[in-house]
């Protein structure tokens, strides 16, 4: 064991990676305590939190910060009409600064030198993470493994991280991985990599959420989704067919996503340009978040002259642009 280094947070998610690098952070000579923000991803966040004690974690934390994910980032997109490229709603760039937030509060509350994520170094969501956590301690130093030359010359694929799983007792998932990546939210479901790097290859959604095929989640199967309307009236959320309400931020987005993924509301298939200067494919399910951005819409309509919606537009795009670049 290395000589101590001090205390660091680890943006931990329980899988594989960051499993492994709590180990490996502990091998430096870390005292590693683990954050897990829940979001509204599906997750059995017991079972996280007991395996990253059992991998030496000084401590655990575990937090549901949903309510302020919506409140305070979600619907200033909204208000925005934040929208990357014309197509993508910022599912992941609104969500990184969110768990970065709480990751900060964390280090300076256990009094941690540093903070850790598991984010790649061809990616977006390191940027994220990290210009949060400077721009709120300016202090914070950041440890970014998979920048770290000793650490992905040791791991430069998955089979050398399961070979140090298995050698650490690191418990590895038995289920077949899919051959893409995948990140859920409130927001929306992502999914990139893999063979999505192919332009060729097609999503055709063949299965929903609980199957094994295709990329579809939220959103109800191409073909298969409901022929019957719902109709509902935004600011509070009112279904005509039975009903039914929701008026609080969560309650709200949590029903929009649910009658919206079933009418497949919100799917896009696109390629965008990451800020790190890399062209990225990337498959979007945001249902909420496409409702809640054409009723914004229709609201402008009603109450700005030409000359404001142009002026709106323009900062619009600017701030879309900020928050996918990680400067939220």
């Amino acid at each position: 064991m290395a000589q101590s280094k001090g205390t660091v947070v680890l943006a931990y998610s329980g899988g594989l990676d960051t499993s492994c690098i709590l180990v490996w952070l502990k091998e430096q000579g870390y005292n590693v305590i683990t954050y897990l923000a829940n979001i509204g991803q599906k997750e059995d966040f017991e079972a996280a939190r007991k395996k990253a004690a059992a991998l030496g974690a000084k401590k655990v934390f575990i937090e549901d910060i949903s309510r302020e994910f919506v409140e305070e980032f979600i619907w200033p997109a909204v208000q925005a009409n934040a929208l990357y490229e014309d197509r993508y709603l910022l599912g992941t760039a609104l969500a990184r600064p969110c768990i970065a937030r709480r990751l900060v509060e964390v280090a300076q509350r256990e009094g941690a030198q540093y903070v850790a994520h598991g984010a790649t170094g061809k990616g977006n969501d390191q940027v994220r993470f990290e210009l949060t956590c400077y721009a709120l301690c300016p202090n914070i130093k950041v440890v970014a493994p998979w920048r770290l030359p000793e650490f992905y010359q040791r791991f430069p694929g998955r089979r050398e991280l399961m070979d140090y799983a298995k050698k650490h007792g690191i418990p590895v998932p038995v289920t077949p991985q899919t051959p893409w990546s995948m990140d859920e939210n409130l927001m929306h479901i992502s999914y990139e990599a893999g063979i999505l790097e192919n332009p060729k290859v097609i999503d055709h959604g063949q299965r929903g959420r609980h199957g094994a095929e295709g990329v579809s989640c939220i959103c109800s199967l191409i073909g298969n989704f409901t022929a019957e309307p719902s109709v509902c009236v935004p600011v509070k959320v009112t279904n005509t067919g039975d009903g039914a309400t929701r008026s609080s931020a969560l309650e709200l987005f949590v029903y929009l996503n649910d009658i919206a993924g079933k009418h497949g509301v919100g799917r896009i298939d696109i390629v965008e340009n990451r800020f790190v200067g890399m062209k990225s494919r990337g498959i979007y399910e945001t249902p909420a978040g496409t409702i809640l951005y054409h009723a914004h819409l229709d609201i402008e309509a009603f109450t700005m002259d030409r000359e404001v919606r142009k002026i709106k537009q323009g900062l619009a795009l600017k701030f879309s642009e900020l928050v996918y670049n990680g400067m939220y």
